[in-house]
């Protein structure tokens, strides 16, 4: 498994609005796109830092993962996202290795992407997304 990038920094928050204006309007960030992911219950911004993004995500509902993480952990930091070129052949690489995911399949991310989570509990508590990037995404 080769890591290409730091592909984008997770940040969950409750105020999805006011936290695009920080970093849009007072940090200056571009906004490159807002996507809801339906079936994830998600709203997220996309926010270009050089060749990493800076991902806001907001839950839809109470029940989102996202609205649980924060309801549990509270609003901030939620996860780092590494570029991987074949995210079944990463997976199979980290579940050869011992290293316990979140998923056993692939899901549908970001702009179309292919993503998995790393259990925190094999990464020192660090939420690890992979992400397989669509061949249209950014």
């Amino acid at each position: 498994m080769k890591i290409k990038r730091v592909e984008h920094i997770g940040i969950a928050v409750d105020d999805f609005a006011g936290m695009l204006r920080l970093f849009r309007d007072d940090l200056g960030l571009d906004l490159e796109y807002v996507e809801e992911l339906t079936a994830l219950q998600t709203r997220l911004a996309m926010l270009p830092a050089g060749e990493t993004y800076i991902e806001l995500l907001e839950g839809t509902t109470p029940e989102s993962l996202t609205s649980r993480w924060i309801a549990e952990k509270g609003r901030g930091l939620w996860h780092i996202c590494f570029e991987v070129d074949d995210i079944d052949s990463a997976m199979q690489e980290l579940k050869a290795k011992g290293v316990k995911l979140q998923n056993d399949e692939p899901m549908i991310g970001h702009g179309n992407s292919r993503i998995c989570f790393l259990d925190p509990a094999a990464t020192g508590n660090v939420l690890i997304e992979l992400a397989q990037l669509a061949h249209d995404a950014h």
